[in-house]
């Protein structure tokens, strides 16, 4: 049986919206990748932890966004492992679990150029591919060594910040994340304060 093919796109997804779902579908349809998995990051190591919504709401509104699309997975590998939550440690532990699995991670070109300052990053480029979206005024002048595909994807200029701003000053998010995102923000009260 042929190694499933699995893209890894990390973030906080806080909350998940339109853009980062026209990147994973992008993903899906036009490279190699069987499957996208958004890894919901329970902490990362670069952001304060205090405008975070708890971990398990966010891994809910990523799984609400993706239902039905059978390409699309929400993992949540990185809430059972030790905090913070570094790439190479979930992709050891993702690679032991599914031996039958060829991962690699998606990433934008702007969090690339940083990629020789990530934890091991000689054994992350050695071992696992990147496909990277370009993102503009981040050029790739460096590759470090890496297996990299560059992919032109879609890119909607919205971020999760905007966002959650947008909510506290009762703007309306309609067509920034889908309905049943939008549904679950407002019936739960999220980012109101």
């Amino acid at each position: 049986m042929p190694m499933l093919k699995v893209g890894l796109y990390f973030g906080s997804f806080n909350p998940v919206h339109v853009g980062h779902l026209i990147i994973a579908n992008h993903f899906v349809n036009y490279t190699n990748l069987d499957q996208v998995w958004f890894v919901v990051s329970p902490q990362n190591p670069f952001k304060p932890a205090t405008s975070l919504l708890n971990e398990y709401q966010r891994l809910h509104m990523v799984n609400v966004a993706i239902d039905g699309e059978n390409k699309l997975r929400a993992s949540n590998v990185e809430f059972k492992l030790p905090k913070p939550s570094y790439t190479i440690d979930t992709l050891t532990y993702l690679t032991e679990k599914y031996p039958d699995h060829q991962f690699s991670i998606l990433m934008g070109s702007d969090g690339f150029q940083n990629i020789n300052k990530w934890k091991n990053f000689e054994t992350l480029i050695s071992n696992y591919s990147f496909f990277i979206y370009k993102r503009p005024d981040f050029e790739i002048e460096q590759d470090f060594g890496a297996t990299i595909t560059i992919v032109d994807a879609p890119l909607l200029d919205i971020s999760s910040t905007r966002i959650r701003n947008m909510i506290r000053d009762k703007k309306s998010i309609r067509f920034l994340v889908p309905d049943s995102v939008k549904n679950e923000i407002e019936s739960n009260g999220y980012y109101r304060s």
